[in-house]
């Protein structure tokens, strides 16, 4: 129908001829060819100007086994499940990310420590995987045909330092670090004196020290390099904002008589950057990997919409807080052997590349904020 119309409308004139055809004298060009029939098409069909065809490569997959975040908790689980999968493909994998430069991400805007001496034997053994990790970098996240990844990881260690209030609680953490297998040692005000001579012990009680797997390394490259590997091995990623879920109740009774409605999700909304548009994506798992924004994104899947005091109506404790982290130059500071110094007040500094400059802060002990106040 298509062409009997062109041919009707177009007459001889083109109909007959190639593209070497002869017009008084001199060849069309191909471009000149191609301009002239787009303006016939058009004026045989209703409408406005010649557009091609809606580009939707934008757009997010319309189906996929798992949705994630895309920050360095999100990008780790995809890494894990594709790697883990029993055959190639057997596992789509939708990383949505809303901004793409991470302007915003705590993963960037960390000092990218990273110890093993915390109070709970569940991060010493996350942690103690994190740092074989990334010592074997390349193992992990090599592509071919791409240079090897840097993550500049400097292993100088974590020094705490605790006053006579926090001495007590100090022991029995490094105990509980070196039983998981952490190397961290005690020392006393005297012995840090002597190790680190720029230290003032004053108000030092006990100090623990990180002999082994622990430093900061480049969390934006460490980002960067997930984010490659992932994208050779099939995972996708689309830029955007989950603004909905969509899901399923069931309702069962606890041991207790409780009555508990079981959601389950099954279609995420993902809302395209700088645009009202959105797509529908049906899923099997959704995984809150939003970092600082995670609470957020529990209360729109209705986790905490409950009765107060139930399962359903216990909301996930983690929102944004605003945190300062300052950039400082200091001639006779410090030199090479310098770890990352937590103090009792919760101040803390570490060593920032090679020109005696230093980056730190201070968490702050204010208490939570309310809603309806700033």
């Amino acid at each position: 129908m298509l062409r009997r119309a062109l041919r009707l409308r177009l007459g001889p004139c083109l109909s007959g001829r190639g593209l070497g055809t002869y017009r008084r004298g001199s060849t069309l060009d191909w471009d000149g060819k191609v301009s002239e029939i787009k303006k016939k098409i058009q004026s045989i069909f209703p409408g406005g100007a010649w557009n091609p065809l809606y580009d939707t490569s934008h757009l997010p997959p319309e189906r996929s086994d798992v949705v994630i975040g895309g920050g360095v908790l999100g990008l780790s689980v995809a890494y894990w499940l594709k790697r883990l999968e029993k055959q190639q493909g057997a596992i789509r994998v939708l990383v949505v990310e809303r901004d793409h430069t991470y302007a915003r991400a705590s993963t960037v805007l960390s000092v990218g420590g990273i110890r093993q001496q915390f109070s709970l034997p569940q991060n010493v053994q996350l942690s103690l995987f994190s740092a074989e990790f990334l010592r074997n970098i390349n193992e992990y996240l090599a592509v071919v045909d791409d240079p090897p990844l840097d993550l500049q990881f400097n292993p100088s260690g974590y020094l705490l330092l605790a006053s006579e209030e926090g001495a007590a609680i100090m022991e029995r953490n490094v105990k509980m670090q070196r039983q998981e297998g952490a190397k961290v040692c005690l020392m006393s005000p005297e012995q840090l004196q002597k190790k680190f001579p720029w230290i003032n012990t004053e108000g030092v009680a006990l100090a623990s020290y990180g002999l082994e797997n622990e430093g900061w390394f480049d969390p934006w490259c460490l980002l960067q390099g997930l984010r490659r590997k992932l994208q050779s091995m099939g995972v996708l990623f689309c830029q955007g904002e989950v603004t909905r879920f969509i899901s399923s109740s069931s309702h069962m009774e606890t041991a207790s008589g409780e009555q508990l409605t079981l959601k389950r999700i099954h279609e995420v909304h993902v809302k395209m950057d700088h645009s009202q548009e959105f797509q529908p994506v049906e899923c099997a798992i959704v995984v809150n990997a939003a970092g600082a924004w995670s609470g957020q994104i529990a209360e729109l899947a209705g986790v905490g919409n409950g009765p107060p005091g139930t399962m359903q109506g216990t909301k996930l404790p983690v929102e944004p807080r605003k945190r300062y982290v300052y950039l400082w130059h200091c001639p006779q500071g410090p030199g090479l052997e310098a770890p990352l110094v937590a103090d009792p007040s919760g101040a803390y500094f570490r060593r920032e590349g090679l020109g005696n400059n230093y980056v730190g802060s201070c968490s702050p002990t204010e208490p939570l904020p309310t809603k309806g106040t700033n």
